[in-house]
């Protein structure tokens, strides 16, 4: 159920994703937003604040695909046992088709990882992304993730239509 779900949410958000442009990515729907900024070292960063403003700025699709990139990146590397990257190692890479390219790759690997999960794994508890002392399992990150990226790419959706519309 989970990989099904998993590729009906994918199925959905290429709708957005595929059509993206730079334009889109770097569209500021607000006056106050949340996007992201090439740094002089050649890297983008996103906007962030520790303690989350009110109201919360408005994020750009540019930032919205870095933040896919740093959760599902997060969530990789969580269902491979290894350690988690910092906020601050994950980088934006500076246009619509490589943020693209960049999920699509997150995708075959999240792929990689349902499909070698067995009933034992998906009860197998899981610290990602609450605190293990949550008692939540594997399966519930691999819910999680169907639904983090269901929400994000609905944000884009409308961000893309709100930029249309607005000529």
């Amino acid at each position: 159920m989970l990989r099904w779900q998993f590729d009906l949410t994918w199925s959905l958000s290429q709708l957005h994703f595929d059509a993206l442009t730079d334009d889109d990515a770097r569209w500021e729907p607000a006056t106050s937003v949340w996007t992201v900024h090439p740094h002089p070292d050649g890297t983008w960063r996103p906007d962030w604040a520790d303690t989350e403003p009110d109201p919360i700025p408005v994020p750009t699709i540019g930032w919205l695909t870095w933040h896919i990139d740093w959760w599902w990146s997060s969530a990789l590397e969580h269902a491979h046992g290894n350690p988690l990257p910092d906020r601050t190692e994950v980088f934006w890479p500076g246009d619509a088709a490589s943020a693209v390219a960049r999920l699509s790759a997150m995708r075959t690997a999240w792929l990689g990882v349902l499909d070698e999960l067995g009933d034992a794994e998906l009860d197998a508890p899981s610290a990602y992304p609450w605190p293990a002392e949550a008692g939540l399992t594997v399966a519930h990150l691999a819910a999680w993730v169907n639904a983090e990226l269901m929400k994000n790419a609905a944000e884009i959706g409308q961000l893309r239509m709100l930029r249309a519309v607005a000529g």
